[in-house]
């Protein structure tokens, strides 16, 4: 009798990226997705193992390693960076974190992937991008996870803006719009304290859509004049202890010190103009992110919500027979659709992480710079201070350091 196959997706034959990720909730379920799956999938040069998960909470940190597969659990990402096991640090944790964890991650000799935003502050994303680039030299490498990116629709749009089907580009604009603060008295969460999430829907939504904007433009934004709303300024107390957060008034209620809602414009280098809008109040929109860019020769949008789509329109055809026709991304030749399923069978959220790690992977093994970089991240980083800065002098145009 023969010997029995390996378990799927287990490669024995491929050296090993054992992996530690830090933080374990709604991100940290996302990215252990796409460590687990990326294997299975694609035919990549590096085995990803899951080899241990991180959090405060030594019995969730359990279960979750159970439920994700995780090898083992940590309470100290000090210690989990400490092991000898561990080739890359994951973090997913808010935002207040990013730095010293990846500084310190960066110094013990290991690879980088940090949820974004980057940081909750420029200088702290100056710093993450100084160790960044010295660990380089080294042969370290990092990424910040702007995880659209990897949505075969959009990369698909990237390719064709960069081949010249819009011409030079027009207008640019953005809509990232979910409705889950609409109701007064949901809690106050980390998320809208400005000391542990550094911005509101702004960070949460904006650096989204700020790095698709310019990923699929191929331009940087240079300025920006903006607006920030904060609808409901104080909130009730979660009902289990959350760090950082304490009641400020006899009812157990705490102060929302982020904005709920930002309304920015911005230039590109090249001329074309650019809006922005980011919100948790639109009532009925659960995860709405759309992408509409106007050329010379044509447009294209893209939308989450459909998103094995784009919709396009050649403006060189004759206008008897023109207008926008949809695009259904799902072939083999499309942006990593080749390890998948046949035409026709959409794919869903959870694999732009699968493509994050599959990404990552590939630049370990050949030793590139992975994109998007700390350096990236933290001119998204810039971006999003201007935007606040213009917000607090009442909308004058702000200029974006360089």
């Amino acid at each position: 009798m023969g010997q029995p196959n390996p378990p799927a997706g287990a490669e024995p034959d491929k050296p090993p990226l054992r992996v530690g990720m830090v933080g374990y909730a709604f991100m940290g379920a996302a990215h252990s997705q796409g460590w687990r799956t990326a294997g299975r999938v694609f035919d990549l040069p590096l085995r990803p193992a899951l080899t241990a998960i991180c959090g405060r909470d030594g019995a969730a940190v359990r279960a979750a390693a159970d439920r994700h597969g995780w090898a083992t659990a940590e309470t100290d990402w000090r210690a989990l960076i400490a092991r000898d096991d561990i080739d890359l640090v994951d973090i997913c944790t808010p935002g207040d974190s990013h730095a010293e964890i990846a500084v310190a991650a960066l110094a013990a000799g290991k690879h980088v992937l940090c949820e974004k935003p980057l940081a909750n502050t420029v200088e702290e994303a100056e710093a993450m991008t100084g160790a960044a680039q010295e660990a380089l030299q080294r042969g370290q490498l990092a990424m910040v996870g702007f995880n659209y990116r990897r949505v075969p629709a959009t990369a698909l749009a990237r390719r064709m803006i960069a081949d010249g089907r819009l011409g030079d580009l027009r207008h640019v604009r953005v809509t990232y719009l979910q409705d889950w603060l609409v109701d007064p008295d949901f809690p106050l969460t980390w998320r809208l304290r400005k000391e542990l999430a550094g911005s509101g829907a702004l960070g949460d939504l904006g650096a989204h859509i700020i790095d698709l904007a310019q990923y699929l433009a191929g331009e940087r934004l240079t300025g920006v004049s903006a607006l920030t709303e904060t609808f409901v300024r104080e909130r009730p107390l979660p009902a289990g202890a959350v760090k950082g957060l304490a009641a400020e008034s006899a009812e157990g209620r705490g102060a929302v010190t982020v904005d709920d809602a930002a309304l920015f414009t911005g230039r590109f280098p090249s001329g074309a103009l650019a809006s922005f809008e980011a919100t948790r109040y639109a009532t009925g929109r659960k995860n709405a992110l759309r992408i509409e860019l106007n050329g010379e020769k044509g447009s294209l949008a893209f939308d989450l919500e459909s998103l094995n789509e784009l919709s396009y329109h050649d403006g060189t055809e004759p206008g008897t027979h023109a207008g926008f026709r949809r695009i259904l991304v799902t072939e083999p030749d499309h942006p990593y659709l080749d390890a998948w399923w046949p035409p026709g069978h959409g794919l869903g959220y959870e694999h732009t992480f699968v493509h994050q790690a599959r990404d990552l992977v590939h630049a370990i093994a050949e030793g590139r710079q992975p994109e998007p970089s700390f350096a990236d991240g933290l001119q998204v980083q810039r971006v999003l201070a201007a935007v606040e800065e213009s917000a607090e002098k009442n909308s004058v145009y702000t200029p974006i350091a360089v």
